[in-house]
C-alpha cells in the first residue's frame, strides 16, 4: 500500500542524508585529520549506513567505523562518546553474527567499553542503558536467531 512506499521513500531519504554526512566527514578530515569529533561523526554515519547494506557490506563498515573511532581516541582518549560508539559497533556486528561463539565475543568487547565509557561519565543515561541491554543483548541474539532470522537475509533494522 502507500505507506510502504512511503517507507521507502523515508529510507532513501535518509541514505542520501547519511551519504551526505559521510561524505562532508571524508572531506573535513582530508583537510583536518586530526579533528576527533569529525572521526567520530564518520565512525557514527557508518555505522547509520551499515544497516541498509547485505550483511558481510555491513560487517565491513562496521570495521571501518571501529577504525575510526580508534582513531579519534588516538587523538583524544578522553572522548567517551567514540568509546560509547565502538561498544555501540560491536553490538551491531554481534547481531550479524549467526555464531553464537562469536557473537558472544563481540558482546563482551562491547560490554568493556560501554563500561569504560559509565566509568567516564557515571551520570550519562545512554552509556548506562547500552551497558544494561548489552547484558540481555546475548538472550535476545539467541532467540533472533532461533526464529530463523539467522540465515536469511532481510536485515535486521534495530
Amino acid at each position: 500500500g502507500p505507506l510502504g512506499s512511503m517507507d521507502t521513500e523515508t529510507e532513501f531519504d535518509r541514505i542520501l542524508l547519511f551519504e551526505q554526512i559521510r561524505q562532508d566527514a571524508e572531506n573535513t578530515y582530508k583537510s583536518n585529520p586530526l579533528d576527533a569529533d569529525n572521526l567520530t561523526r564518520w565512525g557514527g554515519v557508518l555505522l547509520e549506513l551499515s544497516q541498509f547494506h547485505s550483511i558481510s557490506d555491513a560487517k565491513q563498515m562496521i570495521q571501518e567505523a571501529i577504525t575510526k573511532f580508534e582513531e579519534a581516541l588516538l587523538i583524544d582518549p578522553k572522548k567517551d562518546e567514540a568509546v560509547w560508539c565502538i561498544g555501540n559497533a560491536y553490538t551491531s556486528f554481534a547481531f550479524l553474527t549467526p555464531d553464537e561463539t562469536e557473537a558472544k565475543h563481540n558482546f563482551d568487547l562491547a560490554t568493556q567499553f560501554f563500561q569504560q565509557a559509565v566509568d567516564e561519565q557515571p551520570d550519562n543515561t545512554h552509556y548506562l542503558k547500552s551497558l544494561e541491554m548489552t547484558a540481555k543483548a546475548p538472550q535476545l541474539h539467541a532467540e533472533a536467531y532461533k526464529q530463523g532470522l539467522g540465515g536469511s537475509h532481510h536485515h535486521h533494522h534495530h
